[in-house]
């Protein structure tokens, strides 16, 4: 018995120690060496410019690379700052250990772990709480890893785990991050200042504490010298060498934007792709946010704190540029919130649908439309709505109480249409916003009371831009594996739609380009006012909280929104005023990429004269005429027989002008006497004139009229006379002179102001 129990207390521990170390030859789990779990997805532009690395399952960034993609000087720095006997060593460093533990002693606490590289990389793949055991296990593993990996191997697995910061994991992460450079491009003094990071990355952060990271660098550029792994003179070169780090604030460009990419992407996709090129074009987007922190700036004084921008690609359907606010990172000013999706009161920026519809109607451009302070019944009580300017205008032209915005008429043509034919136009135009019933918004709907998103908005104005075709915006271009390979496009045109007809979305779209339409509420200069052609409309929604500026080109639909995202009124700012100069700032930049074209004319479109007060055909009375665009079979037939007092606008009295202008005489119609113009800061000086505009009355006909300003000859237009004036700053006397059968006449003086 008892040489049993001898015999048995030898075996154990002999079988012990067998297995023990039996199970140092044990392979090692191949699925934990899976670089799956900590690859990260990357977010690309159109160009291939990297937007965003969305963190990994593992919670970090990583590009899984070989050790052909990593500079030599990384590789030598690494080992010279974390495992010198690497090539030497089967996992653990036994010296390093013995080191380590008298350093400790000494210090009488932890300042040294003697873990090798390879111990690093289990205790990466595993984690796990610092202790002895954890320490046993991290050896033990470490033997197994170099029995199943060999070391350049396993220097990969290292260098593409290890974190440095930032939640940057893998070297190839971190040279992007910290250097945007890949890791085969790193001189000896970038290699240095990264293979120090891994040993503490919290306290060596380069972004926090960049003199602790720098003064590990030179630790270990000494330490390669002493080991001879460079030489003294290329030791001392990389410790004069002044690094560049890319500043942290350009690791998360157009956040707003790929938070909506990321919303869009369903986890199969994201399992199955490690990156997806999107439609935005990263170097419009820098720019459009430059331009708003630049209005927003010029609008500091008026309680404003952000401002959103969309930019489609109205052949393409795709979105360019995507600004959700003035900065993603102000959280006092709630900078977090998308200014292209939350849901605000548009306010007049929905009335061209109400009047696409009417002109299906058989309304047209000519219609005059009552803008009167009588009211509109509804199931409520008597709804009066009133006009930005606080005044009325009495019988107005459908296509100037648009070009305008007046709230009456748009209200009265509501009246007349319905709401619920303006709510259903709407959801086919998908907003989606508007999520109650039509009885629930009731007239109030074309005057914006509705929430809606500025990306809507964008997509609804597109439409018009596209002859009355929807469809809905593209940001994939294709999902991509690791080497760039498309998976899947993800480019492919979106369904359309017709929702308007080609001629009525030309009618909307030639009223909203016409900047005489708007003169008599905005003036003749406005930001609205481009050198090429552009349809735009603004609004701004109850007390002043919300601007809007929306329009397009036949190439850019531009959706401008300024205000405040916890509701906040802004100062006596307008559409106009708020929103105005950044579009036209957007719509500038984009002038070199094809804008500049006219708009496209249907057919099926003719054009008429027609009295401005009647909108019929010129009568015999009427004091002159205009040109307006009509759907054919839609044009007047019938003549204005108005007489000259009813045809007169209030205080002007045509006998009395003809008395004064003398039989045969002239008038200038354009400019009125004692307006003021002032010189765009933004428009060139070439798109920057007036069209004076002259009429003769009486029977006698006139060939051409001269212009005379400040007492010199400005230049002479024949009929219809109209002469293009370069505006300039300064104090002007205008006189228009025309040669008749009557005799040479001229008109009276029209003195106008332009300010600088």
């Amino acid at each position: 018995m008892r040489k049993r129990t001898r015999r048995l207390l030898i075996l154990i521990p002999a079988v012990t120690v067998l297995a023990a170390w039996g199970s140092l030859y044990l392979p090692f789990p191949k699925s934990r060496l899976n670089p799956a779990p900590i690859l990260s997805f990357e977010i690309l532009d159109r160009n291939g410019a990297l937007l965003r690395e969305v963190l990994s399952d593992e919670g970090g960034r990583c590009r899984w690379i070989g050790l052909e993609e990593v500079s030599p000087l990384l590789l030598k720095a690494t080992l010279a700052s974390e495992d010198k006997a690497f090539f030497s060593h089967s996992g653990i460093d036994p010296l390093a250990i013995l080191r380590a533990l008298a350093q400790n002693l000494r210090a009488r606490r932890t300042v040294s772990g003697a873990s090798t590289v390879t111990q690093q990389l289990v205790r990466n793949i595993y984690g796990g709480r610092r202790t002895l055991a954890r320490k046993l296990f991290e050896a033990w593993m470490a033997v197994r890893l170099e029995h199943t990996l060999s070391k350049e191997e396993i220097l990969v697995q290292y260098l593409n785990r290890i974190p440095y910061g930032n939640q940057a994991f893998g070297i190839e992460a971190a040279s992007r991050l910290y250097f945007d450079k890949p890791a085969e491009h790193l001189s000896l003094a970038e290699s240095a200042f990264l293979a120090g990071i891994p040993r503490a990355p919290t306290h060596l952060n380069p972004y926090r504490r960049p003199d602790e990271a720098v003064k590990r660098q030179r630790e270990i550029l000494r330490a390669m010298e002493s080991m001879r792994l460079v030489s003294p003179e290329e030791a001392e070169r990389a410790l004069n060498e002044k690094l560049v780090l890319v500043p942290s604030s350009l690791r998360f460009r157009a956040p707003h934007f790929c938070d909506f990419v990321l919303s869009r992407l369903d986890r199969r996709s994201r399992a199955r792709a490690h990156r997806v090129r999107t439609t935005l074009d990263y170097a419009l987007q820098s720019k459009v946010e430059t331009q708003v922190e630049n209005q927003l700036a010029r609008l500091s004084s008026k309680a404003i704190t952000h401002a959103a921008v969309v930019v489609l690609d109205n052949e393409t359907d795709e979105i360019l540029s995507l600004v959700g606010s003035r900065n993603f990172f102000d959280d006092s000013n709630q900078g977090q919130v998308n200014g292209a999706l939350a849901l605000r009161q548009p306010g007049s920026a929905l009335k061209p649908f109400t009047y696409a519809l009417a002109l299906e109607q058989k309304f047209t451009a000519a219609t005059l439309i009552d803008d009167s302070p009588e009211g509109f019944p509804t199931p409520t009580g008597t709804y009066r709505p009133r006009n930005y300017d606080r005044t009325y205008h009495g019988l107005v032209r459908l296509r100037v109480a648009l070009a305008c915005s007046y709230n009456v008429p748009a209200v009265a043509l509501m009246s007349s249409l319905g709401e619920d034919r303006l709510f259903r136009r709407l959801k086919d135009l998908e907003f989606d916003s508007l999520s109650r019933e039509a009885s629930h918004y009731g007239l109030g709907l074309t005057l914006g009371n509705g929430e809606v998103s500025l990306l809507e908005l964008a997509r609804g104005y597109a439409a018009l831009a596209r002859g009355g075709i929807y469809r809905r915006e593209k940001i994939f271009l294709r999902l991509e594996d690791r080497d760039g390979a498309p998976l899947s496009a993800a480019g492919d045109a979106p369904p359309s739609r017709r929702v308007f007809s080609e001629r009525i979305a030309f009618l909307i779209t030639h009223i909203l380009s016409d900047r005489d339409a708007r003169v008599p509420a905005f003036g003749y200069l406005t930001p609205l006012t481009l050198p090429f052609p552009a349809a735009a409309k603004t609004g701004t929604s109850k007390d002043y909280r919300d601007n809007w500026t929306v329009g397009y080109t036949p190439r850019h639909t531009v959706a401008v929104w300024v205000g405040n995202f916890d509701g906040r009124p802004m100062q006596g700012v307008s559409g106009i005023t708020g929103c105005g100069p950044l579009f036209h700032d957007v719509m500038l930049l984009l002038s070199g990429n094809g804008d500049g074209l006219e708009f496209p004319e249907p057919p099926g479109i003719v054009r008429k004269h027609i009295c401005p007060q009647s909108g019929l055909l010129p009568g015999e009375h009427c004091p002159g005429f205009i040109e307006e665009v009509f759907i054919e079979g839609t044009e007047p037939k019938d003549y204005c027989l108005l007489s000259h007092k009813a045809n007169a606008s209030p205080g002007f009295d045509l006998r009395e002008a003809r008395g004064r202008a003398g039989p045969g005489g002239v008038q200038i119609v354009f400019p009125c006497d004692g307006d003021v113009f002032k010189i765009d800061p933004v428009l060139r000086p070439e798109f920057q004139t007036l069209r004076l505009r002259a009429r003769v009355v009486g029977g006698n006909e006139a060939t051409a009229v001269e212009w005379w300003i400040n007492g010199r000859l400005a230049g002479r237009s024949a009929k219809p006379f109209v002469l293009p004036w370069p505006l300039r700053p300064g104090s002007y006397i205008i006189k228009a002179m025309a040669s008749t059968a009557g005799g040479k006449r001229e008109s009276r003086e029209v003195r106008i102001v332009v300010l600088p």
